[in-house]
C-alpha cells in the first residue's frame, strides 16, 4: 500500500512539474500563400422608399441627375427644368470585397453608406448598382433591401439623439458576382507570406515543411517571406497538407501600446522592468467662487448695496507612493505594483513614460 502510494505521489508530481507546451499554430494561421486574396469593389447607386429622410434636393443636385439619368434609361422622359423634390430617396456609395477564386453567380456581402445629406437609410432599398474594381471592370451587381444598424430620432426644436450612425447599412448576400477575378495560377513555386515579419517563425515554418516533405523543400527569404518548391503532382493537396502543419511562432516582441485619449493601456507578456523606483502621488487645488452682498445698514439713508467677490482655494495632497521594481519585473508584478496604490489610467501612462525615460522599461513604448 505505501509502495502504491508512493507511486502515485510521483506520478502527480511529475504531471505538476512537466513544462507546458507551447501553443502550436497552423500554417494557414500564421502566413498566407501569395497571390490569394480579395479585391475591392466599389460603385455608385441609389437608395429608395426612405420614410422622408432622404437627400434634400437643394444641396445634393448629383441624386436628381441619378435619378433622371435611371429614369431616362427606363423609358420614362422628365421634362427639362423640372426637378422633383426627393425625400425618399438617397445617393449612396456601394462599396464590396470579392473573395479569393469567387465564380459567377456566387454572392457576396455589400456595405452601402450615404454620401449625401440623408438622415437614415433606414427601411430603404439599393436599386441594381454595378460594383467595379480597380481596373474599371464590373465584377459584381448589388441590389436589395438594408440593414441599418443605427438609430435617430429628432424633435421639432431641432434636438436629436441618434445611436451608432443611421446613414449607412448592410446587404448580406446583397451582390452576385458577374465576373471572376483574373488567376495568377503558376506552376513554379509557392510563396508564403508571414502576417506579422519575424525570422525565428520564419524559421520554425521552414524546419516544419522541411519534416513533413523532406530536406531542402523549403527556403526563408526574409523575416516574411518563404519559398516552397512542391514536389511533382496534385498542388492542391499539397497546399491542403502544407496549411495544416503545425508550428510553434515566436515571441511577440515586447511592447506596451498606450492610448493617451482614453488612458487604455496594454502590455504584453515579455514586458520586464530594470530596477527602479517610482514615486506616486497627487495634488489636487480646489478653486471656489461666491459672491456676498453688502448693504447699508436701515434707516441710514446713505450709503449703496455692493456685491462683494470672495474667492477660496485650497490645496489637498494625497499620500505619495513609493513603487519599487526589482531587475526582470514581470508583467504580472507591475499591474499588482500599479493596482496597489490605486493609480489611475492618467496616472500609468505617466509611471510607463518615465520608465522609458528613464531606460528601465524593457519595451517598447507606442503611444497612440
Amino acid at each position: 500500500m505505501n509502495r502504491f502510494l508512493s507511486a502515485a505521489i510521483a506520478l502527480l508530481c511529475t504531471l505538476v512539474l512537466a513544462p507546458v507546451p507551447a501553443q502550436a499554430e497552423r500554417i494557414k494561421d500564421l502566413a498566407q500563400v501569395a497571390g490569394v486574396r480579395g479585391n475591392p469593389l466599389i460603385g455608385y447607386g441609389l437608395v429608395v422608399g426612405l420614410d422622408g429622410s432622404g437627400d434634400r434636393t437643394s444641396q445634393t443636385p448629383f441624386t436628381v441627375q441619378s435619378l433622371k439619368a435611371m429614369l431616362d434609361q427606363l423609358g420614362v422622359a422628365i421634362p427639362p427644368g423640372v426637378n422633383p423634390q426627393l425625400k425618399n430617396v438617397a445617393a449612396v456609395a456601394v462599396y464590396a470585397e470579392l473573395p479569393p477564386f469567387a465564380k459567377p453567380g456566387q454572392t457576396i456581402d455589400v456595405t452601402v453608406s450615404s454620401i449625401g445629406n440623408a438622415g437614415s437609410l433606414r427601411g430603404g432599398s439599393l436599386l441594381m448598382t454595378p460594383l467595379k474594381g480597380a481596373d474599371g471592370e464590373v465584377y459584381a451587381i448589388a441590389q436589395g433591401s438594408l440593414i441599418v444598424s443605427g438609430f435617430g430620432a429628432a424633435g421639432r426644436d431641432g434636438s436629436k439623439i441618434s445611436v451608432n450612425a443611421p446613414n449607412g447599412g448592410r446587404i448580406p448576400s446583397g451582390g452576385i458576382v458577374e465576373r471572376a477575378a483574373p488567376a495568377t495560377a503558376s506552376n513554379g513555386n509557392i510563396t508564403l507570406n508571414l502576417h506579422s515579419a519575424d525570422f525565428t517563425t520564419a524559421a520554425r515554418i521552414v524546419a516544419a515543411i522541411d519534416r513533413a516533405f523532406g530536406p531542402g523543400r523549403a527556403r526563408a527569404i526574409d523575416a516574411v517571406t518563404i519559398d516552397v518548391t512542391p514536389p511533382p503532382g496534385d498542388r492542391i493537396a499539397f497546399l491542403a497538407a502544407l496549411e495544416s502543419l503545425d508550428v510553434d511562432p515566436g515571441t511577440a516582441p515586447a511592447k506596451v501600446i498606450v492610448n493617451a485619449r482614453s488612458g487604455t493601456v496594454v502590455m504584453g507578456g515579455q514586458v520586464t522592468v530594470l530596477p527602479a523606483a517610482v514615486a506616486h502621488g497627487s495634488l489636487t487645488v480646489t478653486i471656489s467662487e461666491s459672491t456676498q452682498v453688502s448693504q447699508p445698514g436701515p434707516f441710514s439713508g446713505q450709503g449703496q448695496t455692493v456685491a462683494a467677490p470672495q474667492s477660496s482655494v485650497s490645496i489637498t495632497s494625497e499620500g505619495s507612493h513609493m513603487m519599487l521594481f526589482k531587475g526582470g519585473t514581470s508583467l504580472e508584478e507591475i499591474v499588482r505594483a500599479v493596482n496597489a496604490v490605486g493609480a489611475a489610467p492618467g496616472d500609468i501612462v505617466a509611471i510607463l513614460e518615465a520608465l522609458k525615460q528613464a531606460g528601465a522599461l524593457r519595451a517598447e513604448l507606442e503611444v497612440i
